[in-house]
This record gives C-alpha cells, sequence and structure tokens, in this order.
C-alpha cells in the first residue's frame, strides 16, 4: 500500500488475542465475523531513512547515567528523559514527594531497575520541546559513533 493510500481497518479477536487486519478499498469485502471495530485511514508517508526509532533501553541507560553524574545542570534532561519513560511505560510513577517547596517524582523501571527521583522542572510545552530535541540529538549521535 502506498502511502496517502486511503485503507479500512478492523480490529478482530482472534484465539484471544486482539489483531488489527488493513485492506485496500478494493480488497475490502466487508467485516468478517469477530470484527469488533472498523475505520477508514490513510496509509502515513514513509520515515526519512535518517529517522530512528528511540529504544526505550537506550533511553533508560541514557536516564541512568544522568541522574549518576548529579549535575544539576542536567536535572532538566532527567525530568524530560523521565516523562518520555513514563510515557512509553518503561517507568513506573511510584508516587510523588514534597520537600523544601518541591515536587519529586518517585519512579520506578518496569523491569525492577531503580527506584529514581526527579524533581518536578515545572517545564513550559517549549522548554519540553527544546530538550527533547537535545535528547534526540544526544543519541542521534551516540548512534551514529557507535
Amino acid at each position: 500500500m502506498e502511502p496517502g493510500a486511503r485503507i479500512v481497518s478492523i480490529l478482530v479477536e482472534r484465539e484471544g488475542e486482539l489483531t488489527r487486519l488493513d485492506f485496500s478499498p478494493e480488497g475490502w469485502q466487508g467485516p468478517p465475523d469477530g470484527t469488533i471495530g472498523q475505520w477508514t485511514c490513510h496509509v502515513p508517508p514513509a520515515q526519512a531513512a535518517d529517522a530512528r526509532t528511540i529504544d526505550p533501553d537506550a533511553m533508560l541507560a541514557y536516564f541512568e547515567q544522568v541522574l549518576e553524574d548529579a549535575n544539576p545542570a542536567q536535572e532538566q534532561i532527567a525530568y524530560v528523559l523521565a516523562l518520555y519513560l513514563l510515557q512509553r511505560r518503561r517507568l513506573r510513577l511510584e508516587g510523588a514527594r514534597e520537600d523544601d517547596d518541591y515536587q519529586y517524582l518517585q519512579l520506578a523501571g518496569s523491569r525492577g531497575e531503580g527506584p529514581y527521583e526527579v524533581r518536578d522542572q515545572q517545564l513550559s510545552d517549549d522548554e519540553i520541546k527544546r530538550l527533547q530535541a537535545e535528547v534526540h540529538l544526544a543519541l542521534q549521535s551516540e548512534w551514529n559513533a557507535a
């Protein structure tokens, strides 16, 4: 299927597992038995050859390195990494605590790593995007060096 092409997607249950199936309009014969949901969408554009998905395990290793360095200048990077890892479910939020007017996130790895503690940086969306770009560049340069 070509990028931009319209497709019909369905969600079916097979042997207790949910499976997504995609059909071209020409190949669509209607929903088969067991269809749970159906929608129409478009095939996304192909990613650039140098675009890479960031591996959550590599991101966790970078997060641990930043925390280990204990450099106050890196606190914002650690916070942004924690947000990314929470979003990817590689970290779990175990709680929060307050100390000297600062909020701290208490985190644990989904595979038993940690515990970790990161100060909530109260960053704006623009600051988070800027720091995400810095993290992405740092990891890209590390991958290219390897």
